[in-house]
Protein backbone atom coordinates (compact mmCIF):
# COMPACT_ATOMS: atom_id res chain seq x y z
CA UNK A 1 0.00 0.00 0.00
CA UNK A 2 1.27 3.48 -1.06
CA UNK A 3 2.18 5.20 2.55
CA UNK A 4 3.23 8.00 1.85
CA UNK A 5 0.52 10.26 3.81
CA UNK A 6 0.89 8.74 6.72
CA UNK A 7 4.67 8.46 7.13
CA UNK A 8 3.93 12.10 6.00
CA UNK A 9 1.82 12.83 9.15
CA UNK A 10 3.81 10.39 11.33
CA UNK A 11 7.16 12.70 10.56
CA UNK A 12 4.85 15.79 11.04
CA UNK A 13 3.89 14.42 14.84
CA UNK A 14 7.85 13.65 15.23
CA UNK A 15 8.40 17.13 15.10
CA UNK A 16 6.04 18.74 17.00
CA UNK A 17 6.95 16.24 20.13
CA UNK A 18 11.01 16.96 19.07
CA UNK A 19 9.64 20.94 19.84
CA UNK A 20 8.04 19.94 23.57
CA UNK A 21 10.51 18.62 25.98
CA UNK A 22 9.70 15.41 27.20
CA UNK A 23 12.58 14.24 29.62
CA UNK A 24 11.69 11.47 32.00
CA UNK A 25 8.94 12.35 34.56
CA UNK A 26 8.67 16.10 32.48
CA UNK A 27 6.18 14.36 29.77
CA UNK A 28 3.10 16.20 30.41
CA UNK A 29 3.86 18.80 27.71
CA UNK A 30 4.18 15.97 25.14
CA UNK A 31 1.53 13.84 26.22
CA UNK A 32 -0.57 16.37 25.71
CA UNK A 33 0.55 17.13 22.15
CA UNK A 34 -0.77 13.26 21.24
CA UNK A 35 -3.69 13.67 22.72
CA UNK A 36 -4.60 16.91 21.15
CA UNK A 37 -3.78 14.87 18.24
CA UNK A 38 -5.67 11.91 18.71
CA UNK A 39 -8.70 13.92 19.70
CA UNK A 40 -8.18 15.91 16.64
CA UNK A 41 -8.18 12.22 14.57
CA UNK A 42 -11.45 11.14 15.72
CA UNK A 43 -9.16 9.00 17.85
CA UNK A 44 -10.42 7.70 21.59
CA UNK A 45 -8.43 6.93 23.81
CA UNK A 46 -8.09 6.83 27.63
CA UNK A 47 -5.35 8.75 29.66
CA UNK A 48 -3.43 7.83 32.79
CA UNK A 49 -0.90 10.25 34.23
CA UNK A 50 1.15 10.72 31.09
CA UNK A 51 0.55 7.28 29.37
CA UNK A 52 -1.98 6.83 26.63
CA UNK A 53 -4.10 3.78 25.85
CA UNK A 54 -6.02 3.73 22.37
CA UNK A 55 -7.97 0.38 21.30
CA UNK A 56 -8.90 -0.58 18.06
CA UNK A 57 -12.67 -0.51 16.47
CA UNK A 58 -12.55 -4.23 15.89
CA UNK A 59 -12.87 -6.45 18.92
CA UNK A 60 -13.39 -10.12 19.08
CA UNK A 61 -13.02 -11.66 22.11
CA UNK A 62 -11.75 -15.03 19.90
CA UNK A 63 -8.93 -13.25 18.80
CA UNK A 64 -5.40 -12.66 20.36
CA UNK A 65 -4.59 -9.18 21.29
CA UNK A 66 -1.53 -7.29 19.94
CA UNK A 67 0.25 -4.31 21.72
CA UNK A 68 1.86 -1.74 19.96
CA UNK A 69 4.01 0.20 22.87
CA UNK A 70 6.32 2.89 22.32
CA UNK A 71 7.45 5.32 25.24
CA UNK A 72 7.06 8.95 25.14
CA UNK A 73 9.94 10.67 27.43
CA UNK A 74 13.71 11.16 26.48
CA UNK A 75 16.75 11.40 28.75
CA UNK A 76 18.37 14.47 28.94
CA UNK A 77 20.35 15.77 26.09
CA UNK A 78 24.08 14.38 25.90
CA UNK A 79 26.82 16.74 25.68
CA UNK A 80 28.38 17.46 22.01
CA UNK A 81 25.02 18.22 20.54
CA UNK A 82 25.88 20.45 17.69
CA UNK A 83 22.09 21.68 16.74
CA UNK A 84 19.85 22.75 19.59
CA UNK A 85 18.14 19.45 21.19
CA UNK A 86 15.18 20.31 21.05
CA UNK A 87 14.53 21.83 17.66
CA UNK A 88 13.48 19.51 14.82
CA UNK A 89 15.86 19.78 11.98
CA UNK A 90 15.84 18.27 8.30
CA UNK A 91 18.88 17.81 7.06
CA UNK A 92 18.22 15.56 4.07
CA UNK A 93 16.06 12.60 4.74
CA UNK A 94 17.44 13.05 7.98
CA UNK A 95 15.34 14.60 10.89
CA UNK A 96 17.29 15.88 13.79
CA UNK A 97 16.11 16.35 17.89
CA UNK A 98 16.24 14.60 21.24
CA UNK A 99 14.39 11.72 21.13
CA UNK A 100 13.78 10.64 17.41
CA UNK A 101 15.74 7.81 16.94
CA UNK A 102 14.78 6.17 20.81
CA UNK A 103 12.04 6.10 20.30
CA UNK A 104 10.08 8.55 18.80
CA UNK A 105 10.32 7.13 15.64
CA UNK A 106 8.16 3.85 16.34
CA UNK A 107 6.08 5.85 18.49
CA UNK A 108 4.43 8.01 15.01
CA UNK A 109 5.38 4.81 13.13
CA UNK A 110 2.88 2.52 15.25
CA UNK A 111 0.25 5.11 15.74
CA UNK A 112 0.45 5.73 12.16
CA UNK A 113 0.01 1.87 12.18
CA UNK A 114 -2.80 1.59 14.50
CA UNK A 115 -4.78 4.42 12.33
CA UNK A 116 -4.45 2.29 9.28
CA UNK A 117 -5.52 -1.15 11.04
CA UNK A 118 -8.04 -0.06 13.87
CA UNK A 119 -11.28 -0.17 11.61
CA UNK A 120 -9.44 -3.16 9.93
CA UNK A 121 -9.88 -6.99 10.76
CA UNK A 122 -6.70 -8.36 11.54
CA UNK A 123 -5.43 -11.30 12.95
CA UNK A 124 -5.51 -9.73 15.77
CA UNK A 125 -6.99 -6.91 18.19
CA UNK A 126 -4.39 -4.01 18.32
CA UNK A 127 -3.88 -2.11 21.57
CA UNK A 128 -1.62 1.19 20.97
CA UNK A 129 0.08 2.50 24.23
CA UNK A 130 2.52 5.12 24.95
CA UNK A 131 4.27 4.61 27.89
CA UNK A 132 6.18 7.70 30.36
CA UNK A 133 9.26 6.93 32.28
CA UNK A 134 11.01 4.61 30.42
CA UNK A 135 14.48 5.61 30.38
CA UNK A 136 14.07 5.81 34.12
CA UNK A 137 11.75 3.02 35.01
CA UNK A 138 9.35 5.32 37.44
CA UNK A 139 6.63 4.41 38.94
CA UNK A 140 4.25 6.95 36.90
CA UNK A 141 5.43 4.91 33.30
CA UNK A 142 4.73 1.75 32.24
CA UNK A 143 3.97 0.60 35.74
CA UNK A 144 1.62 2.47 36.07
CA UNK A 145 -0.13 1.50 32.75
CA UNK A 146 -0.26 -1.84 33.37
CA UNK A 147 -3.36 -2.43 35.56
CA UNK A 148 -5.61 -0.71 32.75
CA UNK A 149 -4.59 -2.65 29.38
CA UNK A 150 -7.07 -5.52 28.51
CA UNK A 151 -5.46 -9.12 28.59
CA UNK A 152 -2.54 -9.16 26.09
CA UNK A 153 -1.29 -11.58 24.41
CA UNK A 154 1.67 -10.39 22.93
CA UNK A 155 3.50 -7.41 22.40
CA UNK A 156 5.89 -5.30 20.43
CA UNK A 157 7.87 -2.67 21.39
CA UNK A 158 8.71 0.30 18.96
CA UNK A 159 12.57 0.64 20.11
CA UNK A 160 15.06 1.34 17.46
CA UNK A 161 16.21 -2.29 16.43
CA UNK A 162 17.01 -1.27 12.63
CA UNK A 163 13.54 -2.76 11.93
CA UNK A 164 14.99 -6.49 12.94
CA UNK A 165 13.17 -8.24 15.16
CA UNK A 166 15.20 -8.41 18.80
CA UNK A 167 13.70 -11.43 20.31
CA UNK A 168 15.26 -11.25 23.73
CA UNK A 169 16.53 -8.49 25.90
CA UNK A 170 19.30 -7.90 28.67
CA UNK A 171 18.07 -7.13 32.08
CA UNK A 172 19.46 -4.79 34.19
CA UNK A 173 20.58 -4.81 37.75
CA UNK A 174 22.22 -1.80 40.07
CA UNK A 175 24.43 -2.92 42.48
CA UNK A 176 25.84 -0.37 45.70
CA UNK A 177 29.17 -2.27 46.70
CA UNK A 178 30.84 -0.69 50.26
CA UNK A 179 34.18 -1.52 50.83
CA UNK A 180 35.34 -1.06 54.29
CA UNK A 181 39.26 -0.85 55.36
CA UNK A 182 40.79 1.08 58.27
CA UNK A 183 41.65 4.78 58.93
CA UNK A 184 45.27 5.88 59.77
CA UNK A 185 47.63 8.53 58.78
CA UNK A 186 49.17 9.23 55.12
CA UNK A 187 52.37 9.61 56.06
CA UNK A 188 53.01 6.83 58.25
CA UNK A 189 51.20 4.50 55.83
CA UNK A 190 49.01 3.26 58.57
CA UNK A 191 45.66 1.56 58.34
CA UNK A 192 43.68 -0.51 55.37
CA UNK A 193 43.41 1.60 52.01
CA UNK A 194 39.65 1.02 51.40
CA UNK A 195 40.22 2.47 47.67
CA UNK A 196 42.84 -0.21 47.00
CA UNK A 197 40.26 -2.95 47.87
CA UNK A 198 38.12 -1.64 46.16
CA UNK A 199 40.62 -1.47 43.04
CA UNK A 200 41.50 -5.12 43.12
CA UNK A 201 37.59 -6.32 42.99
CA UNK A 202 36.34 -3.91 40.13
CA UNK A 203 39.82 -5.16 38.27
CA UNK A 204 37.89 -9.05 39.25
CA UNK A 205 34.96 -7.60 38.08
CA UNK A 206 36.20 -6.36 34.89
CA UNK A 207 38.05 -9.52 33.56
CA UNK A 208 35.31 -11.46 35.44
CA UNK A 209 33.48 -14.03 32.43
CA UNK A 210 30.47 -16.09 33.69
CA UNK A 211 30.89 -19.33 32.44
CA UNK A 212 26.79 -19.57 30.40
CA UNK A 213 26.85 -17.76 27.52
CA UNK A 214 22.92 -16.65 25.71
CA UNK A 215 22.79 -17.88 22.20
CA UNK A 216 20.97 -14.30 21.81
CA UNK A 217 22.53 -12.20 24.15
CA UNK A 218 25.76 -13.00 24.40
CA UNK A 219 27.79 -12.60 27.60
CA UNK A 220 26.69 -10.92 30.18
CA UNK A 221 27.87 -7.17 31.30
CA UNK A 222 29.35 -5.75 34.53
CA UNK A 223 30.56 -2.30 34.29
CA UNK A 224 32.20 -0.06 37.68
CA UNK A 225 30.70 3.30 37.20
CA UNK A 226 31.29 5.47 39.79
CA UNK A 227 33.16 5.66 42.76
CA UNK A 228 34.04 7.39 45.68
CA UNK A 229 36.13 6.98 48.38
CA UNK A 230 37.78 9.23 51.21
CA UNK A 231 37.96 12.63 53.23
CA UNK A 232 40.97 14.41 53.46
CA UNK A 233 44.51 13.92 51.16
CA UNK A 234 46.07 12.96 54.14
CA UNK A 235 44.16 10.57 55.98
CA UNK A 236 43.71 7.00 54.60
CA UNK A 237 39.94 5.73 53.58
CA UNK A 238 38.48 3.52 55.51
CA UNK A 239 36.05 3.34 53.22
CA UNK A 240 35.02 2.93 49.22
CA UNK A 241 31.61 2.75 47.60
CA UNK A 242 31.27 1.62 43.99
CA UNK A 243 28.14 1.18 41.70
CA UNK A 244 28.11 -1.39 39.03
CA UNK A 245 25.71 -1.64 36.47
CA UNK A 246 25.18 -5.10 35.54
CA UNK A 247 23.16 -6.96 31.98
CA UNK A 248 22.23 -10.19 32.80
CA UNK A 249 21.13 -12.61 30.01
CA UNK A 250 18.69 -15.59 30.10
CA UNK A 251 21.28 -17.73 31.85
CA UNK A 252 21.13 -15.66 35.35
CA UNK A 253 18.44 -14.35 36.94
CA UNK A 254 19.55 -11.25 38.85
CA UNK A 255 19.31 -12.64 42.32
CA UNK A 256 21.60 -15.35 40.74
CA UNK A 257 24.29 -12.83 40.22
CA UNK A 258 23.00 -10.68 43.53
CA UNK A 259 24.17 -13.75 45.48
CA UNK A 260 27.24 -14.96 43.42
CA UNK A 261 28.55 -11.46 44.11
CA UNK A 262 28.10 -11.41 48.10
CA UNK A 263 29.94 -14.64 48.34
CA UNK A 264 32.69 -13.20 46.14
CA UNK A 265 33.23 -9.79 46.95
CA UNK A 266 34.76 -8.69 50.78
CA UNK A 267 32.36 -5.87 50.36
CA UNK A 268 28.50 -5.32 51.52
CA UNK A 269 27.04 -5.75 48.20
CA UNK A 270 22.91 -4.48 48.18
CA UNK A 271 20.80 -4.27 44.83
CA UNK A 272 18.60 -1.55 44.11
CA UNK A 273 16.57 -3.88 42.94
CA UNK A 274 16.31 -7.08 40.98
CA UNK A 275 13.08 -7.04 39.21
CA UNK A 276 14.58 -6.43 35.58
CA UNK A 277 15.46 -9.60 34.47
CA UNK A 278 16.25 -10.47 31.09
CA UNK A 279 13.30 -11.25 28.70
CA UNK A 280 12.15 -13.10 25.58
CA UNK A 281 10.01 -14.65 23.40
CA UNK A 282 9.98 -18.03 21.63
CA UNK A 283 11.82 -18.34 18.20
CA UNK A 284 8.48 -20.11 16.78
CA UNK A 285 5.90 -17.78 18.17
CA UNK A 286 3.84 -17.11 15.57
CA UNK A 287 5.09 -13.08 15.09
CA UNK A 288 8.11 -14.15 15.17
CA UNK A 289 7.76 -17.03 12.33
CA UNK A 290 5.79 -14.01 10.53
CA UNK A 291 8.93 -11.68 11.10
CA UNK A 292 11.35 -14.92 9.26
CA UNK A 293 8.87 -15.39 6.69
CA UNK A 294 9.12 -11.72 5.93
CA UNK A 295 13.34 -11.78 5.48
CA UNK A 296 13.64 -10.49 9.05
CA UNK A 297 16.56 -11.74 11.10
CA UNK A 298 15.85 -12.06 14.97
CA UNK A 299 18.87 -10.20 17.19
CA UNK A 300 19.08 -10.13 20.65
CA UNK A 301 19.12 -6.41 22.21
CA UNK A 302 21.91 -5.23 25.21
CA UNK A 303 19.54 -2.14 26.18
CA UNK A 304 16.99 -2.62 28.77
CA UNK A 305 13.27 -1.26 27.68
CA UNK A 306 9.88 -1.65 29.19
CA UNK A 307 9.16 -4.67 27.94
CA UNK A 308 11.19 -5.89 31.17
CA UNK A 309 7.60 -5.26 32.99
CA UNK A 310 5.95 -7.12 30.85
CA UNK A 311 4.58 -10.34 31.94
CA UNK A 312 3.50 -11.54 28.11
CA UNK A 313 5.56 -12.33 25.45
CA UNK A 314 7.07 -9.74 23.66
CA UNK A 315 9.76 -8.37 21.21
CA UNK A 316 11.52 -4.90 20.15
CA UNK A 317 10.88 -3.86 16.58
CA UNK A 318 11.59 -0.59 15.65
CA UNK A 319 12.72 2.42 13.48
CA UNK A 320 16.24 3.53 13.80
CA UNK A 321 19.22 2.07 15.20
CA UNK A 322 20.22 1.73 18.73
CA UNK A 323 23.65 3.11 18.33
CA UNK A 324 22.10 6.43 18.08
CA UNK A 325 20.00 6.21 21.23
CA UNK A 326 21.42 8.43 24.24
CA UNK A 327 24.34 10.44 22.02
CA UNK A 328 24.46 13.82 20.95
CA UNK A 329 22.42 14.82 17.19
CA UNK A 330 20.13 12.28 17.41
CA UNK A 331 18.53 11.66 14.25
CA UNK A 332 16.07 9.58 12.21
CA UNK A 333 15.17 9.17 8.81
CA UNK A 334 11.94 9.34 6.32
CA UNK A 335 12.98 6.18 4.81
CA UNK A 336 13.13 4.42 8.08
CA UNK A 337 9.57 5.75 9.71
CA UNK A 338 8.10 4.93 5.75
CA UNK A 339 9.60 1.42 6.07
CA UNK A 340 8.51 0.70 9.58
CA UNK A 341 4.92 1.51 9.01
CA UNK A 342 5.11 -0.64 6.26
CA UNK A 343 6.21 -3.39 7.83
CA UNK A 344 3.96 -3.13 10.73
CA UNK A 345 1.09 -3.18 8.41
CA UNK A 346 2.37 -6.11 6.50
CA UNK A 347 3.40 -8.25 9.91
CA UNK A 348 0.05 -7.70 11.74
CA UNK A 349 -2.40 -6.58 9.14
Amino acid sequence: MDTTKYTNEAVELLKTLIGIPSVSREEKGAADALCAYLKEKGIAYERYGNNIVCEGDKWSEDRPTLLLNAHIDTVRPANGWTRDPFTPTMEGNRLYGLGSNDCGGGLVSMLQTFCILKKEETPYNIVYAVSAEEEVTGANGFAMLLPHLPKIDVAIVGEPTGMQPAVAEKGLMVVDVTVKGRSGHAARNEGVNAIYKAIEQIEWLRKYRFAKVSDTLGEMKMTTTIINAGTQHNCIPDQCTYTVDIRTTDCYTNEEVLIFLQKNLDAEVKARSTHLGSSAISLVHPIVRKCIEMGMLPIGSPTLSDQALMPWPSMKLGPGESARSHCADEYITTEEIDKAINTYVSLIG
